[in-house]
């Protein structure tokens, strides 16, 4: 057995020194984004077009309380809230995931053109006036074939290389974007303002959140426990290979990953953009490289940001809501220009 299955060898060695660091601060950390977590979830189920004071919240929660506001809390705010919650974490998770893949600090759940794929197949079903749930299947079934597509062109006969599937990735959105396009002009007038909702991001017709936080429990629980993998393969498949790292399985691994979790959120809420990007770099600059830190922190953090950014998307200009992918936008383009202006 290999030191990366056994613990011994150099990786292992490794990974016991850099133990030792993590540990002390794994805990605090974890414990702290999941108290934020938990105070943006309240916040959100809070306020509104319709407040609900904090009294009115705790009746609700407790099964009592006033009708307006048991509909308004437990059938409309907190649904919405935990697909928010879910939606983030998956692209952050996914994002921390791509950046591994790809060496790229900057590299983004989208990047591969898998919104795209999601994208056709949603407005394909919306063009055909199916219902929710066949657009939500109609965008997994899309996002599943971009990934396929791309991963099988940057594939070919031999090996791929990071770059190589990048520019695979950027070409097959192009193509994606041409079909959007198209679709949008050929769409009936009173179809167009949902479509584009739909591109935007939006949680308003967010169905069960139980999917996708089954789908961010599960990632999590699988993909942690490859942190120290993870942590070598970011410095190179050679060296990753040198230390024991079975290194094309593994990358094979978070490709469908990263893939099936950009799928899962684009299904539930749509082209939401930025979590993925900025939430795994910054979360680097605070607490460092370590993915066994950085995964779970993504999980939370990416969750927290997506629920004050769409509590944000309804109160804005209240009764109106926004989609929360212009928030996000908002958001994300400043930090984007100030991370890479740093980098240089």
């Amino acid at each position: 057995m290999s030191g990366a299955d056994t613990g011994a060898g150099p990786l292992g060695d490794a990974s016991s020194r850099s133990s030792a660091g993590l540990v002390p601060r794994l805990l605090p950390t974890l414990l702290l984004l999941t108290a934020i977590a938990l105070a943006a979830l309240l916040l959100a189920v809070a306020i509104g077009s319709v407040a609900v004071p904090f009294s009115g919240l705790w009746a609700v929660l407790l099964g009592e309380g006033e009708p307006l506001h048991r509909t308004l809390v437990v059938e409309l705010r907190i649904p919405r809230a935990l697909a928010a919650f879910a939606t983030g974490g998956l692209l952050a998770v996914s994002g921390a995931l791509m950046q591994v893949l790809l060496r790229n600090p900057l590299a983004d759940p989208y990047v591969l053109g898998l919104s795209g794929g999601a994208a056709v197949g949603a407005l394909g079903a919306m063009l055909l006036g199916l219902g929710t749930a066949w657009v939500s299947g109609s965008a997994f079934v899309g996002a599943l074939l971009s990934t396929v597509l791309v991963f099988g062109l940057a594939h070919g006969t031999g090996s791929w290389t990071p770059m190589r599937l990048l520019l695979t990735g950027v070409v097959v959105a192009a193509g994606w974007g041409a079909m959007i396009t198209f679709m949008l002009v050929i769409g009936p007038t009173e179809r167009i303002p949902g479509m584009l909702y739909w591109l935007m991001g939006d949680l308003a017709y967010a169905r069960s959140p139980w999917p996708a936080l089954i789908a961010l429990a599960v990632a999590c629980a699988v993909v942690v426990p490859l942190g120290r993998s993870l942590n070598v393969l970011a410095r190179g498949p050679l060296q990753a290979a040198t230390l024991g790292v079975a290194v094309r399985p593994l990358e094979w691994s978070v490709y469908v990953a990263a893939s099936l979790l950009t799928a899962a959120a684009v299904t539930t809420a749509g082209t939401i953009g930025f979590v993925g990007l900025i939430v795994p770099h910054m979360l680097r600059l605070l607490f460092g490289s370590d993915q066994r830190l950085i995964l779970p922190a993504s999980a939370l953090a990416g969750g927290t940001l997506l629920v004050l950014a769409d509590t944000l998307a309804r109160t804005l200009i209240a009764p109106e809501q926004l989609p929360v992918g212009v928030i996000t936008a908002l958001l994300g383009v400043p930090t984007f220009l100030f991370l890479l202006y740093r980098s240089r």
